[in-house]
């Protein structure tokens, strides 16, 4: 199959490729180090190729300083190595960066850096994956590729930021940056900051800006479900989870409001609309995660956040609101969420949707055709990345071990054969 692959590419041994013995996993984020960690249990070679120059390059690089876990430790905890126990219940963002890079030190785990995928396609003739890659090293750039059977996708659903396109903004003469280059207020002090999104970035980075004595107001466009991150004690997101094993999911999004109301009260006052479709079903059928609450919402109850409608345009220092208000702004934060980039290098068209990802519903979006597979997709975010490393490792591991099993039993046949001529 290999001659068969060179010979349909006439310069395919002049560039520099490799065979890979084993999958290549494209991303060396939580979802990509898991998948290692589980092959690396079933005695499975693998490749892990990363654009940036460390592992987890969006925790490290691309979230602001005060950020938590928004889940308790053990659900957010990789495959086959728990957070060490003296670990808060919501761990730092240091802290996790510390745990992912003793997770991939102890599973050995050593991935192939500042190597950014530029496509990857399954090669019919030949019944292996072209995975074509450009390793950048100062001002030096060389191509590769790496020839694999398996092919797993852990670029994941925060690949790159999305910039929305509104009207003026080119005009608004003022900083303009997205939340994953906000670090912290700080240098926001005294300014008059307009934060566009009301998700959990959206609501963590205005309350932080308060705390630094900033003037945050947050654009609320839709609906959106606020939850307490605990209720009564009890972390939120366990409570749903240990009711969802006894109760239908709408019965469980009822009960679920009613605590939440108990303990914030009437939300939709202060701007902030619910969706009719409750928070579980929304997140499990559109992905749309409600935000957990971490004190915010109190800054908004107190006027220390201002909440505000959509925007029409921007125009020099001010911003024009749908409802025709308008306000002096120094700085935009856009925290307008992300996306995955699948679609720009995997060329492939049954597995993965235009939008990046699986078209199969969880739990089943975890296995292509042709020895593909996504980790990390799931919309269930630590939880659902290593339910589907583990199930991809197993996988693979199934056909390694057969194959690997009757290679042994082919080799010592042929080694008899050879005696026996003596």
């Amino acid at each position: 199959n290999l001659f068969r692959l060179a010979d349909q590419d006439q310069g395919f041994f002049q560039r520099k490729w490799t065979l890979v013995n084993g999958p290549v996993i494209v991303g060396a984020g939580p979802s990509g180090l898991a998948t290692a960690a589980c092959l690396r249990e079933q005695g499975v070679p693998f490749v892990v190729l990363e654009r940036a120059e460390c592992i987890a390059s969006l925790w490290q690089k691309r979230t602001y300083d005060r950020l938590k876990l928004h889940l308790p430790k053990q659900f957010c905890q990789l495959p086959k190595m728990p957070f060490p126990e003296d670990f808060p219940e919501y761990p730092t963002k240091r802290q996790f960066i510390e745990y992912l890079e003793s997770y991939a030190k102890h599973f050995d785990i050593n991935p192939k850096f500042n190597e950014c995928v530029q496509s990857a396609r399954y090669d019919e003739t030949s019944g292996f994956w072209r995975v074509k890659t450009v390793v950048t090293s100062g001002s030096n750039r060389t191509e590769f590729e790496y020839i694999c059977r398996w092919l797993v996708v852990a670029t994941g659903e925060n690949a790159e930021r999305v910039v929305p396109d509104i009207e003026g903004l080119a005009e608004f003469g003022g900083e303009i940056i997205h939340a994953c280059d906000y670090k912290s207020g700080e240098k926001f002090q005294g300014k008059k900051v307009l934060v566009v999104g009301c998700g959990n970035s959206g609501m963590e980075v205005s309350l932080d800006l308060c705390n630094h004595n900033a003037s945050p107001s947050m654009v609320v466009r839709s609906s959106v479900h606020v939850l307490p991150r605990e209720i009564f004690g009890k972390s939120t997101y366990e409570l749903a989870f240990f009711m969802l094993k006894w109760l239908p999911i709408w019965l469980v999004d009822k009960l679920m409001l009613i605590l939440t109301w108990l303990v914030l009260g009437n939300v939709e006052k202060y701007g902030l609309k619910r969706p009719s479709i409750g928070p579980l079903e929304l997140k499990n059928t559109q992905g749309k995660t409600p935000v957990l609450d971490i004190g915010a919402l109190e800054k908004i109850k107190s006027g220390d956040i201002n909440v505000v409608p959509g925007i029409k345009r921007f125009s020099r220092g001010e911003v024009e609101l749908l409802n025709g208000e308008k306000l002096d702004i120094d700085s935009v934060i856009l925290a307008t969420g992300y996306r995955s980039n699948v679609p720009s290098w995997l060329q492939e068209g049954e597995f993965f949707s235009k939008n990046g990802f699986p078209k199969a519903p969880f739990p089943n979006g975890w296995k292509g055709n042709s020895g593909l597979y996504a980790v990390g997709f799931t919309r269930r975010g630590l939880s659902g990345a290593s339910s589907d490393a583990m199930s991809i490792a197993k996988d693979i591991g199934m056909v390694w071990k057969q194959e690997t099993k009757q290679h042994k039993k082919r080799t010592i046949a042929c080694h008899r054969r050879c005696v026996s001529q003596f």
